[in-house]
C-alpha cells in the first residue's frame, strides 16, 4: 500500500504492506493497524490499484499496489 498527503501523515508512513482479497480487506486492516484518525482521513480518499480507479470490492492479489490518494487542493486565484 502506498499513501500519500494526509493519509500519510495520519499513518506515520508512505507505504506498508497488508494481507487481503480485497480493498476493503487492506483498508480495514490500515484502519486497526493506524487507528480512527487514519479512518477519518480515508473517508475523503480514492483509491486505486495498479494505477486503475477501485472500489472497495475490488479483489486484489499479492503483487497489486492500493494507493490512498486524499482530495487535493491547489491552484491560483
Amino acid at each position: 500500500m502506498r499513501l500519500f498527503a494526509s493519509a500519510r501523515e495520519a499513518a506515520g508512513t508512505g507505504t506498508d504492506v497488508f494481507d487481503g482479497e480485497t480493498v476493503r480487506d487492506v483498508l480495514t486492516a490500515a484502519e486497526q493497524r493506524y487507528g480512527p484518525s487514519f479512518g477519518e482521513v480515508l473517508k475523503t480518499c480514492k483509491i486505486w490499484v495498479n494505477g486503475d480507479d477501485a472500489r472497495a470490492d475490488t479483489p486484489i492479489g499479492p503483487s497489486d499496489e492500493v494507493a490512498i490518494l486524499p482530495p487535493v487542493s491547489g491552484g491560483t486565484t
